[in-house]
């Protein structure tokens, strides 16, 4: 197959949403061998995952280690998922790994995740990289990168609260429960701040395991300066490029996970620094003018957005358009972003999952709903050019606004 044919095979296969087992990846993973031959840092939670992958990918590349990152989702293409030294696996590459396996991946009927899975590692065991930070898609226990025959150097649970409780749980406990099953039998796990409940749960799981527990401390003295946040964590002042109060909590991650692994991976002060200061991931606080974008996608995520936003906003008016999937919870999101926003229009964009204006209909009377999101982006931009307009509910959807900006910049 070439890329195009690839892509189209993938496409087919996508199961999103409706399977969420591993039997079949097993029994996959079992008939080809399939291991990680690289030292690997798995990360999981709920929120800050891939901001935290992100910052530590940097700053070992700062320090001079050929770093590779592995996460989900990506805006635009394949090609994002995966990076090694600064580069991307290519579509050669991508259409080489698939066609090899491609009867195999048909027989044990893998989905499309579980394909990019495998794409990522085989590809990666051919890079060789020092050190590699896999993101868990989703949960942990039952997530295709965790894989019985590899143990990482460190696992890490950033956060932990109610998302994809169809099939992690319906209870932080349960959550809790699933990402712990990144934990392994003598190994480290680092946990951010977590409610009493989840942090009980990992607790245990990790006493159980004889695996040890590092949590993350608290940082101090945040000053925000044009576009950039200042803080302490431990003795040191850092700096990141980021105006999300909430990536301070990501960068605190970051600076602790390289600490607890620095006998075996040393890094230098310098480098850490160096490494906070790389860009940030699209999408996160991203600004394009006075059109801020950010893929909260959970209420968690919403309430640690709006508080950002509330700490920029100089007084000026903040109005927020929406759009999210079917499966979020937006009868606690909504309410939070009405609390600190001046108006809030919802939208919708071209994916099956979704939300369209029937799927709003309980908060019509209470919020406006635009059909065509670039009609709506435009107006608001047109009506209130010195205000903030924040694009928030989904990633994906941050995905398209984002490509339709840069489309639209160069007009």
């Amino acid at each position: 197959m070439n890329y195009q044919e690839t892509l189209e095979f993938l496409a087919s296969r996508d199961m999103t949403m409706s399977r969420y087992e591993r039997y079949d990846w097993d029994k996959f993973v079992k008939k080809i061998g399939l291991k990680i031959n690289f030292p690997f840092i798995h990360i999981t939670g709920t929120n800050g995952k891939g901001s935290t992958a992100k910052f530590i990918y940097e700053i070992y590349r700062a320090q001079g280690y050929k770093a590779a990152i592995f996460g989900k989702p990506y805006f635009y293409k394949m090609n994002e998922l995966v990076s090694f030294d600064g580069g991307e696996i290519s579509d050669e590459d991508i259409a080489s790994i698939v066609t090899k396996y491609q009867k195999v991946i048909e027989q044990y009927d893998l989905s499309r995740f579980e394909v990019e899975v495998l794409v990522s590692f085989e590809w990666l065991n051919q890079c060789k990289p020092d050190i590699a930070i896999i993101e868990c898609g989703m949960g942990g226990d039952t997530d295709a990168t965790n894989l019985d025959t590899n143990k990482p150097v460190l696992s890490i649970i950033t956060t932990v609260s109610l998302e994809h409780t169809a099939f992690l749980g319906s209870t932080v406990t349960e959550i809790a429960m699933s990402k712990s099953g990144i934990i392994k039998n003598y190994g480290s796990v680092l946990v951010g701040k977590l409610s009493n409940d989840a942090m009980t749960t990992i607790r245990n799981d990790a006493k159980r395991k004889t695996a040890d527990i590092y949590i993350v401390d608290d940082y101090h003295h945040e000053q925000h300066n044009n576009g950039q946040i200042a803080f302490d964590y431990g003795p040191n002042n850092y700096v990141i490029n980021s105006s999300a109060k909430y990536m301070v909590n990501n960068a605190a991650m970051a600076i602790e996970a390289v600490t607890i692994l620095q006998e075996t991976f040393p890094v230098s002060l310098e480098s850490i620094k160096k490494g906070l200061l790389a860009k940030t991931l699209p999408g996160r606080m991203e600004r394009f003018g006075n059109v801020i974008l950010d893929g909260a996608h959970c209420p968690e995520a919403i309430d640690k957005l709006m508080e950002s936003v509330s700490l920029i906003n100089r007084g000026k008016g903040v109005h927020v358009l929406f759009a999210s999937y079917r499966d979020k919870n937006i009868a606690i999101e909504l309410p939070r972003i009405d609390k600190d926003a001046t108006d809030l229009t919802l939208t919708t964009f071209d994916s099956a999952r979704a939300r369209d204006e029937m799927d709003y209909f309980l908060y019509l009377a209470d919020y406006k709903y635009e059909q065509d999101y670039k009609m709506a982006i435009n107006n608001l931009r047109e009506q209130f050019p010195d205000d903030i307009i924040l694009v928030t509910g989904s990633l994906a959807f941050v995905g398209i606004v984002r490509k339709y900006l840069l489309e639209t910049s160069h007009e």
